[in-house]
């Protein structure tokens, strides 16, 4: 099969280069002007053939965008389009962040970093963070384009999963842009897969942006609205009556969910969790000095998750613990947070020196049925001050720093060094807990809490060094947690619980980076960690020793230009390990004891293409399944994706 599929991809290929050939050139007949030594009655009756085929002006280099955070710190230099081919295979959310997320084993399941990240909203928030990514990753880029702009990006993953993205965006005059994005992502049941017919994960984002500036740059402005609705089909992972040492059992292609479904009922007793998040945002600017320049932004935010089931036997025997208020007929546990926010503040460049000062009005509202009273703080004000600085020593070194305090105590420092040869990071936090940490109603989970403040502090730092055609970065991350929230299923309690350590947490990751240039045109790049938990009170923490990734591949530029490729191997491994459980009911991980995630190499083979203005890629998943019958889990319970071929392709239009 993965022959005729290349050869296919082969044939493609160069049918697209044929009709991408230029036309004919098209012939305009032009009279000549009349010369003064020529009697104005004489006729002309030849001409001149002039060559004015169609040349492209417009392209990446004349389509610039940058980020809001980027018009902020007053870079002024806009990106040239991104058109590298580097990675361009890794389209799944897992791989993107360089496998340091764990999922449900399908594309748009919840999500969960696999090493501890230091909080950075230090105020009131939701406490539901599994489907984060989906929404973080996708803010808009604002434009400053010669032509329309748009981008067609396409990929059939296979085994039913699919991501689509669709940009469009243009300039309504030299300062005025506007723009739109759109990015589905659809992906079929995989316990068992029966085709297209039962979707698992169905995941719409859009958003509508426009900016604009005044004749004498004084004035920006940037102006967006966005929204995504996730949606997720849970199936509570394999169900098995025993499992053997080797875990083949849960690799088996029709393996049973515990939550299952039927042709006549495609439905079945599943349970479905969703997040819908809505968002506008404006912020503009104004130039009062050269060196000073005000700034407010405004924002509506709104965040709704939500756990539907319809309880029967099989529902009963998966979720063992119901309040007594539950809903037998249906559940629909929802928890809605809203924030409204309001930031002014001064700021500027005075030489190599960028400045920032600001005061932040932040108002919040929680809501879940049953709930009203019970949680403390569910409606509030937080007033915060801060600033930020930022040294440029040169084009490639700086040295930044933010501090944010919020008036009631709670507070944000951290601070950034990048040179060409060392970088490091600085965090400390004393944040609240999330509300949903603090209380929750639901069929299946109860509880109130009055947890404490947490508190992190986190180091990291990596050397950086060019020997030739290696290159080599060792680094090491520090981690001390104290007040730590967790969950975690306790052997008493029928039910996953929020618990807050009354110990702390240390954490010391070691780590190094190489890419090794082999014969010009082949890199071989590792990366692993090692992981030491010095202190881990509680047992709050789960994370494998041992972390690698390894990629063999080759680079070359072909046939004048004309085709750029990248062909080679990915592959990753974690030490076995007591991986986080999931509990759909709460959208949560938790520590469990119960369950080892086996280690196992997971390689994919890739091919990576770019002809013209056309980028491509085809992939062959998790190759090693195809010889042992045996996959990786990422969780508990949750196999990963067989062995298949993936698809993908972009194409941007530049008129």
């Amino acid at each position: 099969m993965l022959i005729r599929f290349s050869i296919l991809i082969v044939i493609c290929l160069f049918c697209q280069e044929a009709f991408s050939q230029d036309l004919p050139n098209r012939r305009k007949v032009v009279q000549q002007p009349a010369k003064d030594d020529v009697p104005k009655s004489t006729k002309r009756t030849r001409s001149k053939i002039v060559n004015d085929s169609a040349r492209a002006i417009y392209g990446p280099k004349t389509t610039l965008s940058i980020t809001e955070q980027e018009l902020f710190e007053n870079k002024k230099k806009y990106q040239t389009l991104d058109t590298s081919i580097y990675n361009l295979h890794r389209w799944n959310f897992v791989q993107r962040f360089e496998n340091k997320y764990q999922d449900l084993g399908n594309v748009g399941t919840a999500l969960n970093p696999i090493f501890p990240q230091v909080q950075s909203t230090i105020g009131a928030t939701s406490g539901f963070k599994v489907y984060d990514l989906y929404y973080e990753t996708a803010e808009p880029r604002h434009y400053d384009t010669r032509s329309p702009f748009s981008r067609i990006n396409i990929i059939w993953g296979g085994r039913g999963r699919s991501i689509t993205h669709i940009e469009f965006t243009r300039n309504v005059h030299a300062r005025w842009n506007f723009g739109f994005n759109y990015r589905p992502v659809l992906s079929a049941n995989q316990l068992p897969y029966a085709g297209n017919k039962i979707y698992q994960v169905k995941s719409q984002y859009y958003d509508v942006y426009t900016s604009y500036k005044s004749k004498d740059e004084r004035y920006r402005m940037l102006l967006s609205y966005r929204r995504i609705r996730h949606h997720v089909v849970e199936s509570g992972g394999v169900k098995l009556s025993s499992v053997d040492s080797t875990y083949k059992a849960y690799f088996d292609p029709n393996a049973s969910p515990f939550l299952s479904s039927s042709q006549s009922n495609p439905a079945g007793s599943f349970g479905s969790t969703e997040e819908i998040r809505n968002a506008f945002h404006f912020y503009h600017q104004y130039q009062l000095a050269r060196a000073a320049q005000f700034h407010h932004s405004f924002d509506i935010s709104k965040q709704i998750n939500t756990f539907h089931i319809t309880p029967n036997p099989e529902t009963t025997s998966y979720f063992k613990y119901n309040t007594e208020k539950a809903d037998t007929t249906f559940v629909n546990d929802a928890n809605t947070f809203q924030v409204i926010q309001n930031e002014i503040g001064l700021k500027g460049n005075a030489a190599f020196l960028f400045y920032d000062f600001y005061y932040k009005l932040r108002s919040y509202s929680n809501n879940m049925s049953g709930l009203q009273g019970q949680v403390p703080n569910s409606k509030g004000i937080e007033n915060y001050v801060g600033s930020r600085i930022t040294f440029r020593f040169d084009s490639v070194s700086q040295l930044s720093g933010q501090a944010e305090y919020l008036l009631d105590g709670h507070y944000k420092i951290n601070g950034a060094l990048r040179t060409p040869w060392l970088d490091g990071e600085l965090y400390s936090v004393l944040a609240k807990p999330g509300f949903m940490q603090q209380g929750y109603f639901g069929a299946y989970n109860s509880w109130v809490n009055n947890f404490s403040n947490t508190f992190s502090n986190q180091l990291s730092g990596r050397i950086k060094a060019q020997f030739g055609p290696l290159f080599i970065s060792p680094g090491f991350t520090y981690t001390a947690l104290r007040n730590y929230i967790y969950f975690v299923q306790p052997k008493d309690v029928p039910q996953v619980l929020p618990m807050q350590s009354g110990g702390n947490q240390q954490i010391v990751s070691p780590e190094a980076r190489m890419e090794i240039r082999l014969f010009k045109r082949f890199h071989l790049r590792p990366h692993v960690i090692y992981t030491s938990l010095i202190n881990n009170d509680d047992h709050a923490i789960s994370i494998p020793t041992w972390f690698t990734n390894v990629q063999l591949s080759y680079e070359n530029v072909l046939f004048n230009g004309a085709l750029q490729i990248q062909i080679g191997i990915d592959a990753h491994k974690k030490s076995a390990y007591k991986a986080l459980g999931y509990a759909p009911s709460i959208q949560q991980y938790y520590i469990q004891d119960s369950f080892t995630c086996p280690s196992f190499w997971n390689a994919d083979v890739f091919l990576n293409g770019r002809i013209k203005r056309g980028r491509f890629f085809v992939k062959y998943i998790n190759l090693l399944q195809q010889f042992t019958q045996q996959g990786y889990m990422l969780t508990p319970l949750y196999p990963g994706v067989r062995n298949t071929v993936d698809f993908g392709f972009e194409l941007i239009l530049f008129d």
